[in-house]
């Protein structure tokens, strides 16, 4: 690896920085879209316990103990209460939908670095290709060996680009199913709290 960075180009470099700052990116998500810290189990108990009857103010508490997206979302479903159904229904909705994009943050980069990094191979590697020929072109074929490792370090990029990409689409792939797993699970805890909060369809 280090001689490769001691003889690639500008690309090479590039394609290094886009890796590290892929990988950052997995960290960060792997840290942040963490099961617990976006919905708590505690928290989900609280909620069972009070939609079969249990104290508002136990499920606030867990609410505020357990900070956390679906915390977030059960707390102002519970400010809300006294409003219209419709209205708790739609604040609920818009906070999701914050929450929801809280999550999803960092995940764009992810994929700008799965589109950039083969293309930023391939430009790469028809760099280093030309700057190869016109070399040869001064030279002549007389060293074979010069340019089999001229071949070889243009193809570096690509081979590189695609080390990028490959974990790259993976964790985007696997992140964004989860924000989605995520958000169905909010949902429908927030769904079963507004039945609860507006029994039968009540206002």
């Amino acid at each position: 690896m280090l001689q490769l960075l001691r003889e690639g180009d500008l690309y090479i470099w590039v394609l290094m920085a886009t890796s590290v700052v892929s990988l950052a990116m997995m960290i960060d998500r792997g840290l942040a879209l963490r099961w617990p810290k976006i919905i708590p189990p505690p928290l989900l108990e609280a909620l069972d316990r009070f939609t079969q009857g249990g104290d508002g103010l136990a499920l606030e508490k867990a609410s505020l103990q357990y900070d956390s997206s679906l915390g977030r979302l059960l707390r102002l479903g519970l400010d809300n209460a006294t409003r219209p159904r419709e209205e708790t229904r739609d604040a609920i909705e818009t906070r999701a939908r914050r929450e929801v994009s809280r999550l999803e943050r960092g995940l764009v980069v992810l994929e700008i670095c799965v589109g950039i990094a083969p293309l930023l191979g391939l430009v790469g590697t028809i760099h280093g290709l030309i700057t190869l020929f016109g070399d040869l072109g001064k030279m002549g074929l007389g060293e074979s060996s010069v340019f089999a490792r001229g071949i070889a370090i243009a193809l570096n990029a690509t081979l590189l680009g695609l080390l990028v990409a490959i974990p790259s689409l993976v964790a985007w792939s696997y992140f964004s199913r989860k924000v989605e797993t995520l958000a169905i699970e909010m949902e429908s805890a927030c769904s079963e709290l507004v039945e609860h909060l507006y029994p039968r369809g009540g206002k």
